[in-house]
Protein backbone atom coordinates (compact mmCIF):
# COMPACT_ATOMS: atom_id res chain seq x y z
CA UNK A 1 0.00 0.00 0.00
CA UNK A 2 1.14 3.25 -0.75
CA UNK A 3 2.80 5.61 1.99
CA UNK A 4 1.85 9.53 2.14
CA UNK A 5 5.60 9.88 2.33
CA UNK A 6 5.57 8.57 -1.36
CA UNK A 7 3.58 11.97 -2.77
CA UNK A 8 5.60 15.12 -3.31
CA UNK A 9 2.81 17.58 -3.92
CA UNK A 10 -0.21 18.35 -1.64
CA UNK A 11 -3.10 20.14 -3.03
CA UNK A 12 -4.72 22.57 -0.62
CA UNK A 13 -8.42 23.43 -0.21
CA UNK A 14 -8.25 25.84 2.35
CA UNK A 15 -11.80 27.12 3.42
CA UNK A 16 -13.31 24.31 5.24
CA UNK A 17 -10.01 22.14 5.42
CA UNK A 18 -7.45 25.43 6.50
CA UNK A 19 -9.84 27.97 8.04
CA UNK A 20 -13.51 27.66 9.32
CA UNK A 21 -15.00 29.19 6.74
CA UNK A 22 -18.47 27.80 7.97
CA UNK A 23 -18.04 29.66 11.59
CA UNK A 24 -17.40 32.49 9.84
CA UNK A 25 -19.66 32.77 7.20
CA UNK A 26 -22.50 31.70 9.76
CA UNK A 27 -21.57 34.58 11.82
CA UNK A 28 -21.43 37.66 9.01
CA UNK A 29 -25.10 36.29 8.12
CA UNK A 30 -26.50 36.92 11.49
CA UNK A 31 -27.69 40.64 10.67
CA UNK A 32 -29.72 39.12 7.38
CA UNK A 33 -30.98 36.19 8.97
CA UNK A 34 -32.17 37.91 12.15
CA UNK A 35 -33.85 40.10 10.19
CA UNK A 36 -36.35 37.57 9.07
CA UNK A 37 -38.96 35.80 10.73
CA UNK A 38 -38.33 32.31 9.06
CA UNK A 39 -34.42 32.58 8.71
CA UNK A 40 -34.12 34.22 12.30
CA UNK A 41 -35.16 30.41 13.58
CA UNK A 42 -33.17 28.60 11.17
CA UNK A 43 -29.98 26.57 12.44
CA UNK A 44 -26.34 27.28 11.48
CA UNK A 45 -26.89 23.85 9.20
CA UNK A 46 -29.73 25.51 7.90
CA UNK A 47 -28.26 28.61 6.94
CA UNK A 48 -25.42 27.21 5.50
CA UNK A 49 -27.13 25.00 3.36
CA UNK A 50 -29.18 28.05 2.43
CA UNK A 51 -25.87 29.90 1.03
CA UNK A 52 -24.86 27.19 -0.58
CA UNK A 53 -27.71 26.94 -2.65
CA UNK A 54 -27.38 30.29 -3.93
CA UNK A 55 -23.56 30.53 -4.39
CA UNK A 56 -23.39 27.40 -6.41
CA UNK A 57 -25.67 28.75 -8.59
CA UNK A 58 -23.81 31.85 -9.12
CA UNK A 59 -20.55 29.99 -9.45
CA UNK A 60 -21.77 28.15 -12.07
CA UNK A 61 -23.23 30.62 -14.11
CA UNK A 62 -20.63 32.94 -13.67
CA UNK A 63 -16.97 31.66 -12.74
CA UNK A 64 -14.68 34.73 -13.83
CA UNK A 65 -16.68 36.73 -10.69
CA UNK A 66 -14.28 37.45 -7.92
CA UNK A 67 -15.43 35.49 -4.94
CA UNK A 68 -15.39 38.61 -2.80
CA UNK A 69 -18.18 39.99 -5.28
CA UNK A 70 -19.36 36.42 -5.56
CA UNK A 71 -20.18 36.52 -1.49
CA UNK A 72 -21.91 39.79 -1.77
CA UNK A 73 -24.38 38.73 -4.52
CA UNK A 74 -25.48 35.46 -3.02
CA UNK A 75 -25.98 37.42 0.15
CA UNK A 76 -28.32 39.76 -1.62
CA UNK A 77 -30.12 37.21 -3.88
CA UNK A 78 -30.56 35.94 -0.44
CA UNK A 79 -32.08 38.27 0.93
CA UNK A 80 -34.49 38.83 -1.95
CA UNK A 81 -35.60 35.17 -1.56
CA UNK A 82 -36.47 35.50 1.92
CA UNK A 83 -38.67 39.10 1.05
CA UNK A 84 -40.29 37.08 -1.49
CA UNK A 85 -40.86 34.19 1.14
CA UNK A 86 -42.32 36.29 3.18
CA UNK A 87 -44.47 37.95 1.06
CA UNK A 88 -45.80 34.74 0.17
CA UNK A 89 -44.08 34.91 -3.33
CA UNK A 90 -42.03 31.15 -3.07
CA UNK A 91 -38.39 31.27 -3.90
CA UNK A 92 -38.62 34.36 -5.11
CA UNK A 93 -36.04 36.42 -7.90
CA UNK A 94 -33.37 34.38 -9.91
CA UNK A 95 -29.67 35.50 -9.71
CA UNK A 96 -29.90 37.57 -12.56
CA UNK A 97 -32.70 39.64 -11.12
CA UNK A 98 -30.50 41.28 -8.44
CA UNK A 99 -29.77 45.28 -8.49
CA UNK A 100 -25.86 45.38 -6.86
CA UNK A 101 -23.77 47.33 -9.47
CA UNK A 102 -21.32 44.58 -11.16
CA UNK A 103 -24.63 42.12 -12.23
CA UNK A 104 -23.72 38.94 -12.88
CA UNK A 105 -24.75 39.59 -16.71
CA UNK A 106 -21.93 41.80 -16.80
CA UNK A 107 -19.53 41.35 -13.79
CA UNK A 108 -17.48 43.67 -13.02
CA UNK A 109 -14.73 42.06 -10.79
CA UNK A 110 -13.27 40.02 -13.44
CA UNK A 111 -9.39 39.83 -14.43
CA UNK A 112 -6.78 38.64 -16.15
CA UNK A 113 -3.59 37.33 -14.40
CA UNK A 114 -1.25 40.07 -15.49
CA UNK A 115 -3.64 42.84 -14.41
CA UNK A 116 -3.31 44.70 -11.25
CA UNK A 117 -4.52 42.89 -8.13
CA UNK A 118 -8.15 43.21 -6.75
CA UNK A 119 -6.36 45.36 -3.82
CA UNK A 120 -5.87 48.00 -5.70
CA UNK A 121 -9.13 47.86 -7.69
CA UNK A 122 -11.38 51.50 -8.06
CA UNK A 123 -14.00 50.72 -6.15
CA UNK A 124 -15.56 54.07 -5.52
CA UNK A 125 -18.06 53.40 -8.19
CA UNK A 126 -19.42 50.51 -6.46
CA UNK A 127 -21.85 51.10 -3.39
CA UNK A 128 -20.60 50.06 0.26
CA UNK A 129 -23.07 48.60 1.85
CA UNK A 130 -24.28 45.34 3.51
CA UNK A 131 -23.80 42.86 0.59
CA UNK A 132 -20.67 44.42 -0.28
CA UNK A 133 -19.65 44.22 3.42
CA UNK A 134 -20.39 40.85 3.49
CA UNK A 135 -18.49 40.25 0.64
CA UNK A 136 -14.89 41.40 2.05
CA UNK A 137 -15.69 39.78 5.79
CA UNK A 138 -12.93 36.63 4.47
CA UNK A 139 -10.61 38.38 6.31
CA UNK A 140 -12.97 37.46 9.98
CA UNK A 141 -12.62 33.63 8.69
CA UNK A 142 -10.44 32.69 11.43
CA UNK A 143 -8.09 29.15 10.66
CA UNK A 144 -8.58 26.22 12.52
CA UNK A 145 -6.12 25.94 16.01
CA UNK A 146 -4.00 23.58 14.35
CA UNK A 147 -3.44 24.64 10.95
CA UNK A 148 -0.51 26.78 10.77
CA UNK A 149 1.64 24.79 12.50
CA UNK A 150 0.82 21.60 10.68
CA UNK A 151 1.04 22.88 7.64
CA UNK A 152 4.92 24.04 8.39
CA UNK A 153 5.56 20.75 9.44
CA UNK A 154 4.47 19.78 6.36
CA UNK A 155 6.16 22.04 4.27
CA UNK A 156 9.49 19.97 5.19
CA UNK A 157 7.84 16.87 3.15
CA UNK A 158 5.83 17.93 0.32
CA UNK A 159 5.52 21.12 -1.87
CA UNK A 160 2.02 22.81 -0.37
CA UNK A 161 -0.19 24.01 -3.17
CA UNK A 162 -3.29 25.85 -2.39
CA UNK A 163 -6.29 25.32 -5.14
CA UNK A 164 -9.34 27.85 -3.28
CA UNK A 165 -12.09 29.15 -4.28
CA UNK A 166 -11.34 32.48 -3.38
CA UNK A 167 -9.73 35.87 -5.02
CA UNK A 168 -6.34 37.13 -4.68
CA UNK A 169 -7.08 40.52 -2.35
CA UNK A 170 -9.68 37.74 -0.02
CA UNK A 171 -6.99 35.40 0.29
CA UNK A 172 -4.19 37.62 1.00
CA UNK A 173 -5.92 37.91 4.38
CA UNK A 174 -5.86 34.18 5.28
CA UNK A 175 -2.05 33.72 3.43
CA UNK A 176 -0.92 36.12 6.46
CA UNK A 177 -2.79 34.03 9.19
CA UNK A 178 -1.58 31.23 7.81
CA UNK A 179 1.81 31.87 7.69
CA UNK A 180 2.24 33.99 10.48
CA UNK A 181 0.32 31.76 12.75
CA UNK A 182 -1.74 34.98 14.52
CA UNK A 183 -5.22 36.21 14.23
CA UNK A 184 -6.78 38.47 16.20
CA UNK A 185 -8.89 37.53 19.59
CA UNK A 186 -12.34 38.53 18.49
CA UNK A 187 -13.32 39.29 14.80
CA UNK A 188 -14.50 42.86 15.04
CA UNK A 189 -11.00 43.98 15.83
CA UNK A 190 -10.41 42.67 12.23
CA UNK A 191 -9.51 45.83 10.25
CA UNK A 192 -10.58 46.91 6.63
CA UNK A 193 -6.30 47.58 5.54
CA UNK A 194 -5.49 45.75 2.90
CA UNK A 195 -3.38 42.31 3.64
CA UNK A 196 0.44 42.59 4.07
CA UNK A 197 2.33 43.12 0.98
CA UNK A 198 4.56 40.40 1.91
CA UNK A 199 1.32 37.95 1.65
CA UNK A 200 -0.65 39.41 -1.53
CA UNK A 201 -0.16 38.32 -4.53
CA UNK A 202 2.81 40.15 -6.42
CA UNK A 203 2.17 43.11 -8.97
CA UNK A 204 4.05 43.22 -10.83
CA UNK A 205 4.65 39.41 -10.85
CA UNK A 206 8.60 38.77 -11.99
CA UNK A 207 7.75 35.28 -12.61
CA UNK A 208 7.83 34.45 -16.13
CA UNK A 209 4.98 32.54 -16.14
CA UNK A 210 2.87 34.63 -13.74
CA UNK A 211 2.51 31.97 -10.97
CA UNK A 212 2.40 32.86 -7.43
CA UNK A 213 5.29 31.01 -6.07
CA UNK A 214 5.39 32.83 -1.97
CA UNK A 215 8.34 30.47 -0.52
CA UNK A 216 10.89 32.97 -3.14
CA UNK A 217 9.19 35.70 -1.63
CA UNK A 218 12.10 37.11 0.60
CA UNK A 219 11.18 37.37 4.57
CA UNK A 220 7.87 35.22 3.62
CA UNK A 221 7.65 32.77 6.53
CA UNK A 222 4.32 30.95 3.94
CA UNK A 223 4.42 27.51 3.81
CA UNK A 224 3.05 27.35 0.20
CA UNK A 225 4.99 26.41 -2.78
CA UNK A 226 2.18 27.79 -4.81
CA UNK A 227 -1.16 29.40 -4.84
CA UNK A 228 -3.51 29.09 -7.71
CA UNK A 229 -7.21 30.43 -6.83
CA UNK A 230 -10.39 30.72 -9.01
CA UNK A 231 -9.40 34.43 -10.02
CA UNK A 232 -6.05 32.52 -11.48
CA UNK A 233 -8.02 29.53 -13.32
CA UNK A 234 -11.11 31.88 -14.25
CA UNK A 235 -13.47 28.47 -12.70
CA UNK A 236 -14.86 27.36 -9.14
CA UNK A 237 -14.56 23.72 -8.04
CA UNK A 238 -15.66 20.87 -8.20
CA UNK A 239 -14.77 22.03 -11.94
CA UNK A 240 -11.52 20.41 -13.01
CA UNK A 241 -9.75 23.43 -14.34
CA UNK A 242 -8.25 24.76 -11.06
CA UNK A 243 -6.79 20.90 -11.07
CA UNK A 244 -5.53 20.58 -14.00
CA UNK A 245 -3.82 24.01 -13.96
CA UNK A 246 -1.62 23.32 -10.58
CA UNK A 247 -0.57 20.07 -12.52
CA UNK A 248 0.48 22.30 -15.73
CA UNK A 249 1.89 24.60 -13.33
CA UNK A 250 3.95 21.87 -11.56
CA UNK A 251 5.52 20.12 -14.61
CA UNK A 252 6.66 23.52 -16.08
CA UNK A 253 8.16 25.02 -13.00
CA UNK A 254 12.27 24.53 -12.53
CA UNK A 255 11.34 25.44 -8.15
CA UNK A 256 8.13 23.46 -8.00
CA UNK A 257 9.90 20.33 -9.60
CA UNK A 258 13.10 20.17 -7.09
CA UNK A 259 12.96 19.21 -3.49
CA UNK A 260 10.09 20.29 -0.93
CA UNK A 261 11.76 22.84 1.70
CA UNK A 262 14.49 23.84 -0.77
CA UNK A 263 14.47 26.35 -3.27
CA UNK A 264 17.23 24.39 -4.98
CA UNK A 265 15.78 24.21 -8.91
CA UNK A 266 14.83 20.36 -10.29
CA UNK A 267 17.16 19.26 -12.69
CA UNK A 268 15.88 17.08 -15.40
CA UNK A 269 16.69 16.05 -18.58
CA UNK A 270 13.23 15.46 -20.07
CA UNK A 271 10.06 17.09 -18.36
CA UNK A 272 7.47 15.27 -16.67
CA UNK A 273 4.05 14.40 -18.12
CA UNK A 274 1.04 15.72 -16.36
CA UNK A 275 0.28 11.78 -15.56
CA UNK A 276 4.02 11.71 -14.04
CA UNK A 277 2.89 14.63 -11.79
CA UNK A 278 -0.62 13.57 -10.79
CA UNK A 279 1.07 10.09 -9.67
CA UNK A 280 3.24 12.47 -7.20
CA UNK A 281 0.31 14.42 -5.84
CA UNK A 282 -2.12 14.30 -3.12
CA UNK A 283 -5.63 16.30 -3.04
CA UNK A 284 -6.01 17.40 0.94
CA UNK A 285 -9.53 19.00 1.65
CA UNK A 286 -12.50 18.44 3.83
CA UNK A 287 -15.49 19.14 1.00
CA UNK A 288 -16.09 15.93 -0.47
CA UNK A 289 -17.93 17.16 -3.38
CA UNK A 290 -15.52 20.12 -4.06
CA UNK A 291 -12.23 18.60 -3.50
CA UNK A 292 -12.42 14.80 -3.63
CA UNK A 293 -14.79 14.00 -6.47
CA UNK A 294 -13.01 16.06 -8.58
CA UNK A 295 -10.26 14.48 -7.93
CA UNK A 296 -11.48 11.20 -7.74
CA UNK A 297 -12.50 11.79 -11.65
CA UNK A 298 -8.98 13.03 -12.49
CA UNK A 299 -7.27 10.00 -11.23
CA UNK A 300 -5.72 12.33 -8.02
CA UNK A 301 -5.00 10.38 -4.85
CA UNK A 302 -6.66 12.31 -2.11
CA UNK A 303 -6.98 12.53 1.72
CA UNK A 304 -10.14 13.62 3.79
CA UNK A 305 -9.86 16.03 6.80
CA UNK A 306 -12.81 15.01 8.00
CA UNK A 307 -13.63 18.17 10.33
CA UNK A 308 -15.65 17.31 12.88
CA UNK A 309 -18.71 19.29 13.11
CA UNK A 310 -18.91 20.63 9.87
CA UNK A 311 -22.86 21.53 8.21
CA UNK A 312 -21.58 20.87 5.10
CA UNK A 313 -21.35 17.10 4.47
CA UNK A 314 -23.21 15.64 0.92
CA UNK A 315 -22.83 11.76 2.92
CA UNK A 316 -25.79 9.49 2.77
CA UNK A 317 -27.04 8.89 6.28
CA UNK A 318 -24.28 5.63 7.30
CA UNK A 319 -21.97 6.32 4.49
CA UNK A 320 -18.02 7.11 5.18
CA UNK A 321 -17.48 9.01 2.10
CA UNK A 322 -15.49 5.80 0.83
CA UNK A 323 -17.99 6.88 -2.34
CA UNK A 324 -15.92 10.21 -3.06
CA UNK A 325 -12.68 7.90 -3.06
CA UNK A 326 -10.60 8.92 -0.35
CA UNK A 327 -7.44 7.18 0.72
CA UNK A 328 -6.52 8.44 4.03
CA UNK A 329 -8.84 9.97 6.36
CA UNK A 330 -7.99 12.35 9.65
CA UNK A 331 -9.94 14.52 11.53
CA UNK A 332 -7.43 16.90 12.01
CA UNK A 333 -4.32 18.47 9.94
CA UNK A 334 -2.49 18.06 13.20
CA UNK A 335 -3.66 14.24 12.78
CA UNK A 336 -2.09 14.46 8.99
CA UNK A 337 0.89 16.12 10.42
CA UNK A 338 1.68 13.43 12.67
CA UNK A 339 1.18 10.58 10.54
CA UNK A 340 4.11 11.90 7.82
CA UNK A 341 6.13 12.50 10.86
CA UNK A 342 5.51 8.63 11.91
CA UNK A 343 6.63 7.26 8.66
CA UNK A 344 9.62 9.59 7.81
CA UNK A 345 11.05 8.24 11.16
CA UNK A 346 9.83 4.82 9.96
CA UNK A 347 12.11 5.30 7.30
CA UNK A 348 15.51 3.17 6.52
CA UNK A 349 17.97 6.14 6.34
CA UNK A 350 19.41 6.84 2.85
Amino acid sequence: MAKLTDFKYMIYDVYGTLADWESGLYMELQPLLSRYPSSSKWSRDEAIRAFLSVESDIQAQHPSMLYSDLLAKTHEVLELRLIAAENGNGTGPGVTDSTLEGKPSSPSGTSHLSEQPSTSRDTSASPVNEHTIFGNSIRKWAPFPDSAKALQELSRHFHLIVLSNVDHASFAHTHAYLSEGTFPSHSDSVGDDPAPTLYSRPFPNSHPRDLWIPRLTPGSKSPFSLILTAQDVGAYKPAHTGFLAVLDAIRSDPFLLGPPGSSTPGATMTPPTIDDIRAQTLSVAQSLSHDHQPAKELGITSVWIDRQGASWRPVAPGSDGSEFGWTWRFETLADLARAVSAESESKPSA
